[in-house]
């Protein structure tokens, strides 16, 4: 629990110190921005800078720094490092940046940055990524709350069906009739369940392992086919927690309502150091069960230690928030919980409908073309959603599909950072350094994941090291090219 503490001091320090150097690299100023020149009453248009804060926290949270949390703490103290390094030097990072540069570019899309940046090919290569995430988001944050729901009352069926007419509406309507007004409400739940757990945690003080206990002491119950991958599991395993590309999809949502550039680092690096804190916690609260005698009724905790992603992470959130914080604290702790993933959900799906209209220059201000577009995105993630319905295991294979995808994607954000930083002469190896890592990572997680091409570890590694090398090889070429240039 020391480690815990610290950790969190940490990630409070992190915003002060390193949120300012980021910001002061950025260099915001009182230029007019898209909000304001832009308005057109239904994406564009100023919100109180309290409600973009509370929107973005709710976008980029979904159920990421929850059940990552809870599947990256049996790899143990590590997963401490990794949430704060993580959140500090290439999350919060990635979430400003890539926000701030937004802003900058009229309110652009995530794919129309990374084609400004790295070419017309990557921009239509990552136009189809970023929408195929994006439905995958949608389908996995309908089918998680709808089991929590379902275990309070109705059917999964019903909830899916209530959950799928809300993402309909909310994608449809104008940003301030839905999202700005019941997003408050709903962050302030997912706040309150962490502040709760987290009171329960101190009153507790669970004896967990500490950081100085070792980074190899992992929860003795992980499954082989986890246990000897610490790396570069652990870093896909905790996305959203530490970094997520999906995130880079969710800021220019909020950039295209913020009247300021100068409040950019409390609504884009601020909301993810919250994030940070709020995976902490989880992974935390499961290192308790983890690593101490389950108690009665936590059978399905230890089976989900035992048997790695085929337990429901949505039962194992139910059963901690109703025993630790009562009948009345449990529903508003499950509140928070379920709607995280609805809210990021219908962001989700709102962002890849101004993802296609961007690429297709079709103006979003008539229901008759948001219709256009919004339709057919809405049958392909029903689809989806039926096959992981139907499939007993369809929530942890897509959950896993989209933890590799999601990572990947911020690995393009953070060259595409790197490009825009150096192309406006500003200083880029800060972004470069995470940029380097999380391509490895996710090169050799394709390598050696069981999920993917499992190769040996040792073939697997080296590959991921060759990796390592072409990408800093073809960035000194693009450095060296540019500097003789300009």
């Amino acid at each position: 629990m020391i480690t815990f503490v610290l950790c969190v001091i940490a990630l409070v320090l992190g915003y002060f110190l390193y949120g300012k150097f980021v910001e002061t690299v950025f260099g915001p100023d009182d230029r007019d921005t898209p909000a304001v020149v832009k308005a057109d009453g239904v994406d564009f248009m100023v919100l109180p800078n309290w409600k973009i804060f509370m929107i973005q926290f709710l976008n980029i949270a979904g159920t990421g720094p929850i059940f990552g949390a809870i599947m990256g703490a049996k790899f143990g103290p590590a997963a401490y490092l990794w949430i704060v390094l993580g959140c500090i030097f290439a999350g919060a990072t990635h979430d400003y940046l890539s926000g701030m540069i937004s802003i900058r570019k009229g309110g652009a899309g995530l794919p129309e940055i990374i084609g400004d940046t790295l070419g017309a090919t990557t921009r239509k290569v990552m136009l189809v990524f970023s929408v195929v995430l994006l439905i995958m988001v949608g389908a996995v944050f309908v089918y998680s709350p709808a089991e929590i729901l379902d275990s309070i009352a109705g059917s999964t069926t019903m909830w899916i069906i209530i959950i799928f007419a809300y993402y309909f509406i909310a994608t449809m309507l104008p940003v301030d009739k839905v999202i700005g007004r019941i997003y408050p409400i709903f962050a302030f739940s997912l706040l309150f369940m962490a502040a709760a757990l987290m009171v329960m945690l101190i009153i507790k003080w669970p004896s967990i392992p500490e950081l100085w206990d070792g980074l190899g002491n992992k929860a003795l119950t992980v499954d082989s086919n986890w246990s000897s991958q610490l790396y570069p599991c652990l870093f896909i395993t905790i996305a959203c927690g530490a970094i997520s590309g999906f995130h880079a999809t969710q800021s220019p949502l909020m950039g295209r309502c913020m009247k300021s550039e100068r409040m950019g680092r409390p609504i884009f690096y601020g909301a993810m150091i919250t994030e940070g804190i709020v995976a902490l916690i989880w992974a935390t609260v499961a290192s308790y069960f983890f690593y101490a005698e389950p108690q009665p009724g936590y059978q399905v905790i230890t089976e989900y230690a035992n048997n790695g992603f085929s337990t429901s992470a949505p039962k194992v959130v139910n059963i901690i928030c109703n025993d630790w914080l009562g009948v009345v604290g449990g529903i508003l702790a499950m509140l928070g919980v379920v709607a995280a993933p609805i809210t990021s959900g219908d962001t989700a799906l709102r962002s890849a409908r101004l993802i296609i209209a961007d690429f297709v220059r079709m103006e979003q201000r008539s229901i008759k073309r948001r219709l256009i577009i919004s339709v057919p995105i809405f049958l392909v993630c029903i689809a989806l959603l039926l096959w992981q319905v139907e499939n007993p295991d369809g929530f942890n294979v897509i959950w896993q599909y989209f933890g590799w995808s999601n990572q990947t994607l911020s690995v393009f954000t953070l060259w595409a950072i790197v490009m825009y930083l150096m192309k406006n002469g500003k200083p880029y190896y800060f972004v470069l350094i995470p940029a380097l890592f999380m391509t490895t990572v996710c090169a050799t997680f394709l390598f050696v994941s069981k999920q993917a091409l499992g190769l040996p570890d040792t073939i697997g590694y080296l590959l991921g090291i060759v990796v390592l090398f072409v990408a800093y090889g073809w960035f000194h070429m693009v450095e060296s090219k540019y500097k003789k240039t300009h």
